[in-house]
């Protein structure tokens, strides 16, 4: 697709990967809409590219469609969307506490699941209806899962299957809107190097970095980015799920 002019959303994209997708959008000539639920970071964001800054919450489905209405009366119909927006909050099933509060398992899933989903079903909606262009394509949607989908590690039972069901929702989900000339590709990225990873010391940073077979270092947003450009630009890319990880496999712990 020829994103020249195009309408593209990124859901949180004010940092991180949702940030370094939205600028290589930005660059390549799309029009951009940050949706971010922090307000002040998606309008700072979405200034340094020249596009639109919304603040919503992608798992409620009337914010989730006031963003799309907002993005589409600044930028036109979307053509493409990034779904970026993740919690990562570890947690055991069985804690010296006691049991994994529901409440915490709930919110991982919401957000990262039923958020990704919200998004999706809203987007392909919008692209159904649009003039096909090169080859019948109507729109792309790019979601986000995790190796934890695969590889999920002690404490992350929320996270992993959250991103599982992300895994799960790809094929389905591109067979689906085939005939709509809609392309729905999963990025499973490794250990990146975000706002989350930031948050530890530097030594453990190190040493996650090191974990990774090749190249030995934490993954950079501008390589995810590339990656999801790539997949935009590729319409032989459909419903497939991409470890984007330099052959990492996380261990128990």
């Amino acid at each position: 697709m020829n994103l020249q002019g195009m309408a593209a959303v990124v859901t949180g994209g004010a940092s991180g990967l949702g940030a370094a997708t939205a600028a290589a959008l930005a660059e390549a000539g799309a029009k951009v809409a940050v949706v971010d639920i922090n307000a002040a970071q998606a309008d700072a964001a979405a200034k340094r590219l020249g596009g639109l800054g919304i603040s919503s919450d992608v798992a409620d489905p009337e914010a989730a469609e006031r963003a799309f209405a907002l993005a589409r009366a600044a930028h036109g119909p979307v053509r493409v969307l990034v779904n970026c927006a993740g919690v990562g909050t570890p947690g055991r099933i069985v804690g010296r506490e006691g049991p994994l509060g529901l409440a915490a398992y709930e919110k991982v899933i919401r957000v990262n699941l039923i958020g990704t989903f919200n998004m999706l079903r809203l987007a392909a909606a919008e692209m159904s209806t649009l003039d096909p262009l090169e080859d019948g394509e109507r729109g792309v949607i790019i979601n986000t899962a995790s190796v934890a989908a695969y590889d999920g590690q002690i404490g992350q039972a929320a996270y992993a299957s959250s991103k599982a069901g992300v895994v799960g929702l790809t094929l389905p989900a591109a067979r689906e809107l085939a005939r709509f000339g809609v392309r729905v590709v999963t990025i499973a990225p490794g250990l990146f190097f975000t706002p989350m990873m930031q948050a530890l010391p530097q030594e453990i940073q190190t040493s996650l970095g090191e974990s990774v077979p090749f190249p030995q270092r934490l993954g950079q947003p501008g390589e995810y980015a590339a990656l999801a450009m790539h997949i935009v630009a590729n319409r032989m890319l459909n419903g497939e799920t991409i470890r984007l990880d330099g052959a990492l496999r996380m261990a128990p712990r």
